[in-house]
Protein backbone atom coordinates (compact mmCIF):
# COMPACT_ATOMS: atom_id res chain seq x y z
CA UNK A 1 0.00 0.00 0.00
CA UNK A 2 1.36 3.68 -1.10
CA UNK A 3 2.10 5.05 1.90
CA UNK A 4 -0.16 8.98 1.67
CA UNK A 5 2.19 11.92 1.10
CA UNK A 6 1.62 15.31 4.12
CA UNK A 7 -0.45 17.96 3.16
CA UNK A 8 1.45 20.86 1.69
CA UNK A 9 0.21 24.06 0.69
CA UNK A 10 1.58 24.72 -2.95
CA UNK A 11 2.23 28.58 -3.44
CA UNK A 12 3.17 30.70 -6.83
CA UNK A 13 4.36 33.74 -6.33
CA UNK A 14 4.04 36.34 -9.58
CA UNK A 15 4.30 39.07 -11.67
CA UNK A 16 3.20 39.65 -14.86
CA UNK A 17 3.32 35.53 -15.86
CA UNK A 18 0.52 35.28 -18.35
CA UNK A 19 2.72 33.85 -20.85
CA UNK A 20 3.48 30.99 -18.18
CA UNK A 21 0.91 30.86 -15.27
CA UNK A 22 -2.06 28.88 -17.33
CA UNK A 23 0.46 26.04 -18.36
CA UNK A 24 1.98 25.98 -15.07
CA UNK A 25 -1.49 25.63 -13.35
CA UNK A 26 -2.47 22.84 -15.63
CA UNK A 27 1.14 20.98 -15.05
CA UNK A 28 0.19 20.91 -11.48
CA UNK A 29 -2.98 19.49 -11.27
CA UNK A 30 -2.18 16.21 -10.47
CA UNK A 31 0.14 17.52 -7.38
CA UNK A 32 -2.87 19.62 -6.35
CA UNK A 33 -5.42 17.05 -5.91
CA UNK A 34 -2.69 14.63 -4.00
CA UNK A 35 -1.11 16.82 -1.53
CA UNK A 36 -2.68 20.13 -1.38
CA UNK A 37 -5.76 21.64 1.05
CA UNK A 38 -4.93 24.49 -1.18
CA UNK A 39 -2.79 26.00 -4.13
CA UNK A 40 -2.07 29.63 -4.28
CA UNK A 41 -1.01 32.09 -6.73
CA UNK A 42 -0.15 35.31 -5.01
CA UNK A 43 -0.05 38.18 -7.67
CA UNK A 44 1.82 41.27 -6.87
CA UNK A 45 -0.51 43.43 -9.44
CA UNK A 46 -0.03 41.94 -12.54
CA UNK A 47 -0.80 44.08 -15.58
CA UNK A 48 -0.61 41.94 -18.40
CA UNK A 49 -3.85 39.26 -18.35
CA UNK A 50 -2.13 37.15 -15.41
CA UNK A 51 -4.90 37.81 -13.08
CA UNK A 52 -7.78 37.03 -15.71
CA UNK A 53 -6.13 33.19 -16.39
CA UNK A 54 -5.93 32.66 -12.82
CA UNK A 55 -9.64 33.91 -12.02
CA UNK A 56 -10.69 31.67 -14.85
CA UNK A 57 -8.90 28.27 -13.67
CA UNK A 58 -10.27 29.27 -9.98
CA UNK A 59 -13.84 29.53 -11.35
CA UNK A 60 -13.22 25.75 -12.50
CA UNK A 61 -10.93 24.14 -9.74
CA UNK A 62 -12.24 26.47 -5.86
CA UNK A 63 -8.91 24.92 -4.60
CA UNK A 64 -6.86 27.31 -6.69
CA UNK A 65 -6.87 30.38 -4.95
CA UNK A 66 -5.68 33.82 -5.71
CA UNK A 67 -4.31 36.35 -3.30
CA UNK A 68 -3.63 40.12 -3.95
CA UNK A 69 -0.05 40.63 -2.80
CA UNK A 70 -0.13 44.52 -2.24
CA UNK A 71 3.54 44.55 -1.35
CA UNK A 72 4.60 43.19 -4.95
CA UNK A 73 7.67 41.22 -3.67
CA UNK A 74 8.53 37.02 -3.62
CA UNK A 75 9.07 37.61 0.65
CA UNK A 76 5.60 39.05 1.18
CA UNK A 77 3.30 36.73 -0.96
CA UNK A 78 5.29 33.48 0.44
CA UNK A 79 4.19 34.96 4.19
CA UNK A 80 1.02 35.72 2.91
CA UNK A 81 0.07 32.69 2.06
CA UNK A 82 1.25 30.64 4.81
CA UNK A 83 0.04 33.12 7.46
CA UNK A 84 -3.42 33.20 5.48
CA UNK A 85 -3.65 29.85 4.51
CA UNK A 86 -0.86 27.02 5.91
CA UNK A 87 -3.01 26.55 8.76
CA UNK A 88 -3.31 22.40 9.21
CA UNK A 89 -0.49 21.99 6.31
CA UNK A 90 2.59 20.47 7.23
CA UNK A 91 5.11 21.00 4.60
CA UNK A 92 5.44 24.61 2.16
CA UNK A 93 6.08 24.06 -1.67
CA UNK A 94 7.30 27.18 -3.59
CA UNK A 95 6.99 27.30 -7.39
CA UNK A 96 7.79 30.21 -8.77
CA UNK A 97 6.03 31.13 -11.97
CA UNK A 98 9.14 32.04 -14.31
CA UNK A 99 10.16 28.55 -14.38
CA UNK A 100 10.01 24.86 -15.35
CA UNK A 101 8.93 21.76 -13.49
CA UNK A 102 8.97 18.01 -13.97
CA UNK A 103 5.36 16.47 -13.52
CA UNK A 104 6.35 14.50 -10.49
CA UNK A 105 8.32 17.34 -8.84
CA UNK A 106 6.11 17.71 -5.46
CA UNK A 107 6.18 13.97 -5.27
CA UNK A 108 10.17 14.02 -5.47
CA UNK A 109 10.48 16.80 -3.03
CA UNK A 110 8.35 14.98 -0.21
CA UNK A 111 9.70 11.55 -0.91
CA UNK A 112 13.24 13.19 -0.05
CA UNK A 113 11.56 15.39 2.51
CA UNK A 114 10.48 11.82 4.13
CA UNK A 115 13.70 10.08 3.48
CA UNK A 116 16.18 12.39 5.17
CA UNK A 117 13.89 14.08 7.70
CA UNK A 118 14.89 17.09 6.49
CA UNK A 119 13.31 20.50 7.10
CA UNK A 120 13.97 22.13 3.91
CA UNK A 121 14.65 20.89 0.19
CA UNK A 122 16.75 22.89 -2.18
CA UNK A 123 16.94 22.16 -5.68
CA UNK A 124 19.13 22.86 -8.54
CA UNK A 125 18.32 25.33 -11.10
CA UNK A 126 19.16 25.17 -14.53
CA UNK A 127 18.87 28.15 -17.02
CA UNK A 128 17.38 27.47 -20.50
CA UNK A 129 16.30 30.22 -23.22
CA UNK A 130 14.89 30.65 -26.84
CA UNK A 131 16.32 33.44 -29.08
CA UNK A 132 19.82 34.61 -29.31
CA UNK A 133 19.99 36.99 -26.25
CA UNK A 134 18.04 34.76 -23.90
CA UNK A 135 20.34 31.89 -25.04
CA UNK A 136 23.57 33.44 -24.21
CA UNK A 137 22.33 34.65 -20.88
CA UNK A 138 20.98 30.94 -19.88
CA UNK A 139 24.66 29.91 -21.27
CA UNK A 140 26.28 32.69 -18.25
CA UNK A 141 24.46 31.51 -15.79
CA UNK A 142 24.71 27.99 -15.82
CA UNK A 143 28.50 28.57 -16.09
CA UNK A 144 31.30 29.27 -13.35
CA UNK A 145 31.74 32.14 -14.77
CA UNK A 146 28.51 33.54 -14.40
CA UNK A 147 27.79 32.55 -11.15
CA UNK A 148 31.31 31.57 -9.72
CA UNK A 149 30.26 27.78 -9.00
CA UNK A 150 27.36 28.27 -6.92
CA UNK A 151 25.48 24.57 -6.12
CA UNK A 152 22.43 24.85 -6.96
CA UNK A 153 23.33 26.43 -10.63
CA UNK A 154 24.57 22.71 -11.52
CA UNK A 155 22.68 19.24 -11.11
CA UNK A 156 23.68 17.53 -7.59
CA UNK A 157 23.41 13.88 -7.05
CA UNK A 158 22.03 14.97 -3.11
CA UNK A 159 24.12 16.75 -0.17
CA UNK A 160 23.84 18.97 2.66
CA UNK A 161 23.79 22.42 1.92
CA UNK A 162 23.92 25.98 3.12
CA UNK A 163 21.75 26.95 0.56
CA UNK A 164 20.56 26.63 -2.80
CA UNK A 165 17.18 27.35 -4.92
CA UNK A 166 14.14 27.59 -2.82
CA UNK A 167 11.55 24.68 -3.29
CA UNK A 168 10.03 22.69 -0.19
CA UNK A 169 10.27 23.83 3.65
CA UNK A 170 8.31 22.41 6.66
CA UNK A 171 5.69 25.08 8.11
CA UNK A 172 6.72 24.86 11.31
CA UNK A 173 10.67 25.76 10.63
CA UNK A 174 9.18 28.71 8.18
CA UNK A 175 7.32 29.86 11.00
CA UNK A 176 9.85 29.19 13.83
CA UNK A 177 12.72 31.49 12.13
CA UNK A 178 9.76 34.48 11.11
CA UNK A 179 9.59 33.74 7.58
CA UNK A 180 10.70 35.63 4.71
CA UNK A 181 12.37 38.80 5.61
CA UNK A 182 9.99 41.14 3.81
CA UNK A 183 12.66 43.90 3.91
CA UNK A 184 14.20 41.69 1.02
CA UNK A 185 13.30 42.11 -2.45
CA UNK A 186 15.88 40.18 -3.53
CA UNK A 187 18.15 37.21 -1.63
CA UNK A 188 15.66 36.50 0.32
CA UNK A 189 16.10 32.98 0.04
CA UNK A 190 20.00 33.29 1.25
CA UNK A 191 18.96 35.05 4.01
CA UNK A 192 16.25 32.68 5.27
CA UNK A 193 18.21 30.04 4.67
CA UNK A 194 21.11 31.38 6.86
CA UNK A 195 18.41 31.43 9.88
CA UNK A 196 17.30 28.45 9.26
CA UNK A 197 20.61 27.07 9.61
CA UNK A 198 21.62 28.97 12.80
CA UNK A 199 18.59 27.72 14.74
CA UNK A 200 19.62 24.06 13.59
CA UNK A 201 17.22 23.21 10.50
CA UNK A 202 19.32 21.27 7.95
CA UNK A 203 19.14 21.76 4.05
CA UNK A 204 18.97 19.15 1.70
CA UNK A 205 19.69 19.40 -1.75
CA UNK A 206 17.68 17.01 -3.57
CA UNK A 207 19.19 14.36 -6.47
CA UNK A 208 16.10 13.50 -7.61
CA UNK A 209 14.59 16.47 -8.94
CA UNK A 210 15.29 20.15 -10.32
CA UNK A 211 14.07 22.69 -11.80
CA UNK A 212 14.22 24.81 -15.15
CA UNK A 213 14.91 29.10 -14.65
CA UNK A 214 13.89 30.81 -18.12
CA UNK A 215 15.60 34.06 -18.00
CA UNK A 216 15.52 37.75 -19.09
CA UNK A 217 15.11 38.05 -22.75
CA UNK A 218 17.24 41.55 -22.69
CA UNK A 219 20.46 42.47 -21.22
CA UNK A 220 18.79 45.34 -19.35
CA UNK A 221 16.18 43.09 -17.66
CA UNK A 222 19.39 40.75 -16.73
CA UNK A 223 21.54 44.16 -15.42
CA UNK A 224 18.66 45.35 -13.07
CA UNK A 225 17.71 41.86 -12.65
CA UNK A 226 21.73 41.41 -10.81
CA UNK A 227 21.51 45.16 -9.40
CA UNK A 228 18.83 44.02 -6.95
CA UNK A 229 21.15 40.92 -6.36
CA UNK A 230 24.19 42.52 -5.23
CA UNK A 231 21.80 44.93 -3.41
CA UNK A 232 20.17 41.82 -1.27
CA UNK A 233 23.86 40.24 -0.91
CA UNK A 234 24.93 43.34 0.65
CA UNK A 235 21.84 43.54 2.78
CA UNK A 236 22.29 39.77 3.82
CA UNK A 237 25.77 40.47 4.74
CA UNK A 238 25.09 43.39 6.73
CA UNK A 239 22.02 41.70 8.38
CA UNK A 240 24.47 38.61 9.51
CA UNK A 241 27.59 40.10 9.79
CA UNK A 242 29.04 37.20 7.17
CA UNK A 243 31.76 37.58 4.91
CA UNK A 244 31.55 36.97 1.29
CA UNK A 245 32.44 33.65 -0.55
CA UNK A 246 35.42 34.26 -2.94
CA UNK A 247 33.04 33.52 -5.46
CA UNK A 248 31.17 36.54 -4.65
CA UNK A 249 34.30 38.73 -3.46
CA UNK A 250 35.59 38.87 -7.20
CA UNK A 251 32.73 40.17 -8.45
CA UNK A 252 32.73 43.34 -5.92
CA UNK A 253 35.68 44.48 -7.92
CA UNK A 254 34.30 44.85 -11.27
CA UNK A 255 32.21 48.65 -10.63
CA UNK A 256 35.57 50.17 -9.11
CA UNK A 257 37.59 48.76 -12.32
CA UNK A 258 35.19 50.06 -14.50
CA UNK A 259 34.93 53.83 -12.93
CA UNK A 260 38.98 53.82 -12.42
CA UNK A 261 39.56 52.73 -15.79
CA UNK A 262 36.61 55.49 -17.31
CA UNK A 263 38.04 58.50 -15.14
CA UNK A 264 41.59 57.96 -14.81
CA UNK A 265 44.18 59.18 -16.59
CA UNK A 266 46.33 56.67 -16.21
CA UNK A 267 46.37 54.29 -19.04
CA UNK A 268 47.39 51.37 -16.79
CA UNK A 269 44.09 51.82 -14.74
CA UNK A 270 42.61 50.35 -17.89
CA UNK A 271 44.51 47.11 -17.29
CA UNK A 272 42.19 45.20 -15.42
CA UNK A 273 38.96 46.33 -16.99
CA UNK A 274 40.59 44.62 -20.31
CA UNK A 275 41.60 41.69 -18.83
CA UNK A 276 38.12 41.34 -17.38
CA UNK A 277 36.21 42.03 -20.69
CA UNK A 278 38.92 39.99 -22.37
CA UNK A 279 38.32 36.94 -20.15
CA UNK A 280 34.15 37.42 -20.52
CA UNK A 281 34.72 37.88 -24.58
CA UNK A 282 36.76 34.96 -24.79
CA UNK A 283 34.37 32.44 -22.70
CA UNK A 284 31.46 33.43 -24.82
CA UNK A 285 33.46 32.78 -28.22
CA UNK A 286 34.76 29.53 -27.49
CA UNK A 287 31.57 28.53 -25.65
CA UNK A 288 29.98 29.09 -28.83
CA UNK A 289 32.80 27.67 -30.85
CA UNK A 290 33.02 24.16 -28.63
CA UNK A 291 29.21 23.65 -28.76
CA UNK A 292 28.89 24.68 -32.19
CA UNK A 293 26.31 27.47 -31.41
CA UNK A 294 26.50 30.57 -32.87
CA UNK A 295 23.11 31.92 -30.47
CA UNK A 296 25.30 32.00 -27.31
CA UNK A 297 28.32 33.40 -28.47
CA UNK A 298 26.98 36.37 -26.55
CA UNK A 299 27.56 34.39 -22.81
CA UNK A 300 30.75 36.45 -22.53
CA UNK A 301 28.76 40.06 -22.48
CA UNK A 302 25.61 38.32 -20.63
CA UNK A 303 27.92 37.43 -17.99
CA UNK A 304 29.83 41.05 -18.22
CA UNK A 305 26.22 42.32 -17.59
CA UNK A 306 25.47 40.43 -14.62
CA UNK A 307 29.06 41.30 -13.05
CA UNK A 308 28.94 44.30 -13.60
CA UNK A 309 24.89 44.71 -12.19
CA UNK A 310 25.62 42.60 -9.35
CA UNK A 311 28.62 44.72 -8.43
CA UNK A 312 26.96 47.77 -8.82
CA UNK A 313 23.88 47.15 -6.97
CA UNK A 314 26.08 45.63 -3.56
CA UNK A 315 28.02 49.02 -3.70
CA UNK A 316 25.01 51.34 -4.26
CA UNK A 317 23.53 49.47 -1.17
CA UNK A 318 26.85 49.71 1.10
CA UNK A 319 26.47 53.69 0.75
CA UNK A 320 22.96 53.85 1.16
CA UNK A 321 22.59 55.15 -2.65
CA UNK A 322 19.64 54.46 -5.22
CA UNK A 323 15.95 53.18 -4.90
CA UNK A 324 15.70 49.20 -4.25
CA UNK A 325 13.51 47.86 -7.56
CA UNK A 326 11.09 45.42 -7.22
CA UNK A 327 10.28 41.97 -7.65
CA UNK A 328 13.04 39.52 -9.13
Amino acid sequence: MTQALPSSLIVIPCLNEAAHIGALLGQLCPARHALAPGFVVADGGSTDGTLAIVEQIAAKDPRVILLHNKRRIQSAAINLAVGTFGEGAEYLIRIDAHGGYPDDYCDRLLEEALATSADSVVVSMLTSGSGAVQKSVAAAQNSKLGTGGSKHRHLSAGEWVDHGHHALMRISAFGAVGGYDETFSHNEDAELDYRLRQAGYRIWMSGKTQMVYYPRASLKGLYFQYLGYGRGRRKNVLKHRVIPKVRQMVPLAVFPVVLLAAFSFVHWMAVPLLIWASVCLGYGLVTAIRQRNADIALAGVSAMVMHFGWSVGFWLQLLGLGARRGVA
